[in-house]
């Protein structure tokens, strides 16, 4: 459970604003030397073909890259110092992210040449990171939770720890993970944890769970897990592995402490899971119509039109977000629907689902559940015989009705 591909190509979790809200305001945390480590390589096969051309943290949710809401989520903890892993699609990560300076932050690249393991991700950002204590976070996921309260929450531990009088042992926390109760923790790994609170121990994909607590991609850590990540050995499947390094830590006697999510928790690393969280998103926004909407088209709920963007005869029942530039013309678009800037949506019907910028959909009714890809067709062309006719990416899937 603890990558969406292989090794730490994978990459970010959430607080989640609503999509036309401004990023958070940056705050000061318990302690200032926090920084951020964030794995934003992996080739994401599990979202091919979209991710042939893209990064699958660049991919939208609610018209905002999944890897936005990660990088204004550690904005909002008061961490300005943060690197980003990259790998294959490393020039598509910084051609959106630039310096950091969008978002407050000062960001810093680090290639990884393969994907070797999230603790190889450590492993090579240890120049970055030096002694100070760091937030390590998958760029793929996304949790409805901040992560303000982790992060003071461990450092407040940690004060607590060095203000003990002599002969109080309590010792400082190493390292803390997040945690989510699960209904098949068979499928992740699992965190064992003692009625005081501390980790025991971390069981990958166990046939017998020793509890129902499942790791979620987000680790804070001091400087031991540098220590910890060069002991460890690799794992059978050839990668350095974090529930491996964070086992090494409690083994020798350190404290690994955790917090429970709050929230709902979603990797976005599938089709139907992405649709899941752009739905959890649009949930949350508010009315705004910034582009034009004209007397014979009828907005009902929540719908934000962007800057620039047409409504020409059209109902849209929120909620829904339309991009800057996109025209809607004698169309339907139904409650959970994001289509992203420069689209063409006409007479069509389409509902729960997300498109990328520069797509056309026409003529296409009942169109529902659906991940449209940037500068796609989808059209009824009216030719005879009447016929399917279709070209296709490699990794594609259609379904008929």
């Amino acid at each position: 459970m603890v990558g969406s591909d292989t090794g730490c190509w994978s990459a970010t979790l959430v607080a989640v604003p609503g999509p036309g809200m401004n990023p958070h305001v940056a705050r000061p945390v318990t302690s200032a030397a926090v920084k951020g480590l964030i794995l934003s390589g992996g080739a994401g096969t599990r979202l091919r073909p979209i991710t042939h051309t893209s990064a699958k943290q660049l991919v939208p949710i609610a018209n905002k890259p999944i890897l936005f809401y990660g990088l204004e989520d550690m904005a909002a903890a008061g961490i300005t110092d943060v690197g980003i892993i990259i790998g294959e699609t490393g020039d598509d990560i910084r051609a959106a992210v630039g310096d950091g300076s969008e978002f407050g932050l000062k960001v810093t690249y680090i290639p990884q040449d393969e994907p070797l393991g999230l603790a190889h991700c450590v492993l090579i950002a240890r120049d970055f990171l030096g002694d100070e204590d760091f937030v390590m976070y998958l760029g793929d996921n996304m949790l409805e939770q901040g992560l303000t309260e982790f992060v003071d929450r461990f450092e407040e531990d940690r004060e607590r720890s060095r203000a003990l009088t002599l002969g109080e042992t309590t010792p400082a926390p190493v390292a803390q993970i997040l945690l989510a109760q699960v209904d098949d923790p068979r499928q992740f790994g699992v965190a064992e944890v003692d009625a005081a609170g501390h980790v025991l121990r971390l069981v990958e994909k166990p046939e017998v769970p020793p509890s129902d607590l499942a790791l979620v991609g987000v680790y804070l850590f001091d400087h031991h897990v540098i220590e910890a990540v060069e002991s460890i050995a690799p794992s059978a499947r050839g990668e350095l592995e974090i529930t491996d390094a964070i086992q090494w830590l409690i083994d020798q006697g350190h404290r690994v402490r955790h917090e429970i999510l709050d929230g709902w928790w979603i990797d976005t690393g599938k089709k139907d899971p992405l649709l899941e969280c752009n739905y959890l998103v649009l949930d949350r926004i508010q009315s705004a119509v910034h582009g034009e909407v004209d007397v014979h088209s009828h907005l009902h709920g929540r719908v934000e039109v962007a800057k620039d963007a047409q409504i020409i005869n059209s109902t849209i029942r929120g909620p829904v977000v339309i991009g800057e530039r996109t025209k809607v013309v004698n169309s339907y678009i139904g409650p959970y629907t994001s289509v992203s800037s420069d689209c063409e949506i006409r007479d069509a019907e389409l509902e729960h689902s997300v498109v990328l910028q520069e797509s056309r959909i026409a003529g296409i009714s009942g169109l529902t559940d659906s991940l449209i890809g940037r500068q796609v067709v989808v059209e009824r062309s009216g030719q005879r015989p009447r016929a399917t006719r279709l070209m296709l990416g490699d990794h594609s899937r259609i379904d008929l009705e």
